[in-house]
């Protein structure tokens, strides 16, 4: 057999058997895992920011302002470390809004992104006695539990 046919039928059995794995498997799964185990000290899974604190929080956004306008949380802050953007009034409206929730969960695109981190550091040296946390997963974990939605904010 040349390489050519060689080649189409590896392809063609690859993905016949790709086919019939989606079809009784189905498609794969998108949703983040997050074993609290394993989490950082700062670090929190969705699941208990919804179970036990009933999504009671002060959300903050570290993605950048056209993300945030697009497809942020409705109830959301913003506060990235755009160098063009104000951080004073970041500050000043996360400050405000802290003081009628005893926690904040910044998030940022996924679980590797390194802005909400740093976003949280910078709310922990207000020092307003709130506990701040990371939430693991990021944007990703909140688009598959279906809680973002686009939104224009006033």
């Amino acid at each position: 057999m040349n390489p050519v046919a060689q080649t189409a039928l590896v392809l063609s059995i690859a993905l016949a058997a790709a086919g019939t794995t989606y079809l009784i498997k189905g498609p794969p799964e998108r949703g983040v895992h997050c074993d609290a185990a394993k989490l950082q000290p700062d670090e929190v899974c969705l699941e208990r920011v919804m179970r036990e604190w009933q999504g009671r929080v002060l959300w903050v956004d570290a993605r950048p302002r056209s993300d945030w306008q697009r497809n942020g949380l409705a109830s959301a802050a913003l506060w990235n470390l755009d160098a063009s953007e104000n951080m004073q009034t970041f500050e000043a409206e996360v400050a405000a809004r802290m003081i009628d929730s005893p926690r904040v969960v910044v998030y940022c695109n996924n679980e590797n992104c390194g802005s909400s981190r740093q976003v949280a550091e910078r709310i922990k040296t207000l020092r307003l006695g709130n506990e701040v946390f990371v939430l693991y997963g990021g944007w990703r974990a909140l688009a598959a539990a279906k809680l973002t939605r686009d939104f224009r904010p006033k």
